[in-house]
């Protein structure tokens, strides 16, 4: 199976399947002498974990990672460093219960990807998904983690919210409650009437979607001029993600009912008077914060009645049932910030050598 590796010079590569052994991640590119731990990697899986409550499965795993490769402590008692070779991060599957997907072996269920992956394998996993199943984003958040302590070395940080959810939509950006809420909205209002909208939608046995904003901070230059744009790329890392179905940066779709007068941002000499351009420009960044939304599609697997096929094409009628989420938010919300995270860090890696061809110039008076 292709397509399991993201990144140029930062390179993940993700492994297994929602009711394997296990799965986990690994990441080649990362620079040396990056304080990283199990700690500091744990604590973006702790939000991502199933079993909370609220809109997400009760499928309780404990998702704890291990670092098997790619740091060293140095010196009695001091940090754990990255070494620059591979690090290898593995993370247990404790709670999977396979046999309540046995009679969907041979059937395959509405929105998801079983015919698809049937159509192009000739076989598949068919318990929670396999290697189609969101479990897998759980490798995605861990690599990100790495990322994001990557990032920092350089000030640059990824936080993602909701901004909409099941038709209700936030009407301000106090990026300070988002920790407030479980569904990591930045209106506690709203998110109110969200929660509201989750009991309403789950006694009806239906999902929810919903959209999620990404903000960036992120120094200017980063990204490259034709096929390698940073917004195309960023778009391409968020559209991997199982449920989402649609990227815009900044203005978006907005744009195209504007006025070129309306949707340039004017530049001052303190910099630029709006960002519709979302921070990036000719795919390339301006400086200004990046600003990414995601269309999050409703949980596929949901308790009502369905119609299907089997494996025959004979026409049957499932109830999906099992344990899941009522909507992928607010679970996508790390694993959004991952992918973000990860892109950055490639072109990060990317413009090093530019930078550093451009300071050595300048000190010889080129």
């Amino acid at each position: 199976m292709a397509g399991n590796t993201f990144g140029t010079l930062f390179k993940v590569t993700t492994w297994g399947e929602s009711h394997g052994t296990g799965l986990g991640a690994v990441i080649d590119g990362c620079p040396p002498g990056i304080e990283l731990t199990e700690e500091m990697i744990q604590a973006e899986l702790e939000r991502r974990r199933p079993g909370k409550g609220g809109a997400t499965s009760p499928r309780k795993e404990p998702d704890r990672v291990r670092i098997m490769s790619g740091t060293f402590r140095p010196d009695d008692g001091g940090c754990e460093l990255t070494t620059g070779t591979p690090i290898s991060l593995v993370i247990m599957n404790k709670d999977a219960h396979s046999k309540s997907y046995n009679h969907l072996q041979n059937v395959f269920r509405p929105g998801h990807g079983d015919l698809t992956y049937q159509s192009k394998y000739g076989i598949r996993d068919h318990r929670g998904g396999g290697r189609a199943s969101a479990r897998e984003t759980a490798a995605r958040v861990a690599a990100g983690a790495v990322a994001g302590r990557l990032l920092a070395e350089y000030s640059m940080n990824v936080q993602a919210y909701t901004v909409a959810l099941g038709g209700i939509s936030a009407d301000k950006r106090d990026l300070k409650v988002v920790s407030e809420n479980r569904l990591f909205c930045p209106d506690s209002e709203a998110a109110a009437r969200m929660e509201e909208r989750i009991a309403e939608v789950r006694s009806l046995g239906d999902t929810l979607g919903g959209i999620v904003e990404i903000r960036a901070v992120c120094p200017p230059g980063l990204g490259e001029p034709v096929f390698d744009k940073l917004d195309g790329e960023l778009a391409r890392a968020l559209m991997s993600i199982g449920a989402v179905k649609g990227v815009e940066i900044g203005a978006g779709f907005a744009a195209a009912s504007m006025l070129g007068s309306e949707n340039n941002d004017a530049i001052s000499p303190a910099g630029f008077l709006g960002n519709n351009s979302g921070g990036i420009l000719a795919g390339i960044s301006s400086g200004e914060h990046l600003i990414i939304r995601v269309a999050v599609k409703p949980i596929p697997s949901i308790h009502k009645e369905q119609q299907t096929v089997n494996i025959d094409n004979e026409p049957v009628s499932i109830k999906v049932g099992g344990r899941h989420d009522i909507s992928a938010i607010p679970r996508i919300i790390p694993v959004c910030e991952a992918m973000v995270r990860l892109t950055l860090a490639d072109h990060l890696l990317r413009q090093l050598p530019i930078l550093h061809v451009r300071e050595t110039l300048r000190n010889h008076g080129v």
